[in-house]
């Protein structure tokens, strides 16, 4: 049994609801009812006497910077613990793998997805988290991020987390406990994939997954450290894996991005997105092809939210490097004040929305520009897909499950040269 640590919430101070009875073993004092946690409980571990016992935190932020963050009360099978991070306290749920993939797959998705989907899920999930925890290659900080004063190069991965092995959002993967509630096909994906893992030439595969790729899968290197992954490499997404244009091309990449090509995940059958999009992730109406605007006004305010810099009002967005999906993994930034180059992915998609954007595959149009100043009156960004594009695209998934692919045809489409294997293999 592999134990996992997941960090739950962070706060000053943390109410928690304890279903059950609950022991301190450093004490031998059992708990239960409503307790508040703060600093001073900091190293407490409290275990459930029986497996059925639950604890409930109470305020969990979910979605934390996306446009659907909110706050909801979420109850949590196996111990908890209370670590000190940053200015506040951390609850942390130390559980089992496979009853955190539980959760983990409904959180994700529907816990009513196609049995191949979820299936799918549960070994990717299990994949992607142990290769967080057992021992890497490649050592923390071998790659720092750039920052000058004309470029900031960032990547964000699980390293944020020391204090723990992954967060429960998405972040890392969603992990909502029981709240998620689970289904029986959710127990059966997980038991009929028990143990089982990616595996490429004998290295766990840190399986990567997003929303919607757009139609055409992006590289590892692109999104995180320079380390290519090759099983994280470019493909359609449809039959014809092999096929697709080279979006590295400025040219091609504004043309596929106007367009709106046949692809797995082009789909708006409601039947399909109600498997992959929870309540929340419905709020978002638009993801295969998509569009943003900005006027000058609000553009220059946002940005200097965003990134601390003032650029003054912004001038242009230029694509500097495109990855094969199409996403800028480089853009510049030109503004009256100062310009900047600004990357990878996720840094572009947080320096140009409150939230996020949905993606950084996007083409920029310039609007009533003002002859004197250079300044558009307004820019629009027409966008492609949602997420980093690497790995399993989640609704390109459940459009193949629908068609009758099985799992394991749907692990190859995603992570090719990759096979199944035990999990034990990588656990000695």
């Amino acid at each position: 049994m592999a134990l996992l640590k997941v960090g739950i919430l962070n706060a000053p101070s943390i109410r928690v609801t304890l279903h059950g009875v609950f022991n301190n073993p450093a004490t031998g004092e059992d708990l239960t009812g409503d307790i508040t946690l703060t600093s001073e409980d900091i190293g407490v571990v409290l275990n459930p006497t029986t497996p059925q016992c639950l604890f409930e935190v109470h305020e969990v932020i979910i979605g934390v910077g996306f446009h659907w963050e909110r706050r909801e009360d979420q109850k949590f099978l196996g111990s908890l613990t209370l670590v000190g991070e940053g200015k506040g306290v951390t609850v942390v749920n130390i559980i089992d793998v496979e009853d955190y993939l539980k959760s983990v797959i409904s959180s994700e998705m529907s816990a009513n997805a196609s049995l191949e989907l979820l299936k799918a899920h549960a070994v990717i999930s299990r994949s992607w988290v142990m290769a967080q925890i057992l021992p890497k290659k490649t050592q923390k900080g071998a790659y720092p991020s750039v920052v000058s004063h004309t470029e900031t190069i960032r990547w964000y991965d699980h390293d944020d987390h020391t204090l723990y092995d992954v967060c429960a959002d998405d972040h890392c993967q969603r992990y909502q406990g029981v709240t998620r509630q689970t289904t029986p096909k959710v127990e059966q994906a997980v038991e009929l994939t028990r143990s089982q893992v990616l595996n490429y030439q004998g290295e766990l595969c840190d399986a990567r997954f997003s929303k919607c790729c757009g139609g055409v899968f992006e590289e590892f290197q692109n999104c995180w450290e320079p380390v290519p992954k090759p099983y994280l490499i470019a493909r359609s997404d449809t039959p014809t894996p092999e096929v697709f244009p080279d979006l590295t091309d400025e040219a091609e990449a504004q043309k596929w991005i106007y367009a709106s090509p046949e692809a797995f995940c082009n789909t708006n059958d409601p039947e399909i997105l109600s498997q992959v999009l929870n309540n929340y992730d419905q709020e978002t109406a638009h993801f295969y092809r998509w569009e943003v605007s900005y006027d000058a006004e609000y553009l220059k305010d946002l940005v200097f939210r965003r990134t601390g810099i003032d650029f003054g009002y912004i001038r242009d967005l230029q694509p500097l490097e495109r990855g094969t999906s199409g996403r800028i993994v480089k853009l510049r930034i030109v503004g009256t004040k100062h310009k900047r180059v600004i990357g990878k992915e996720l840094e572009i998609r947080k320096s140009l929305s409150e939230s996020h954007l949905y993606s950084s595959a996007f083409t920029v149009e310039l609007q009533d520009i003002d002859a004197v100043t250079g300044v558009p009156q307004k820019i629009v960004l027409h966008g492609a897909g949602w997420g980093h594009g690497v790995g399993l695209c989640q609704i390109g998934a459940a459009v193949m499950a629908h068609k009758g692919y099985n799992y394991e045809q749907i692990l190859s489409h995603y992570f090719p040269g990759s096979s199944l294997t035990s999990l034990e293999q990588f656990v000695k």
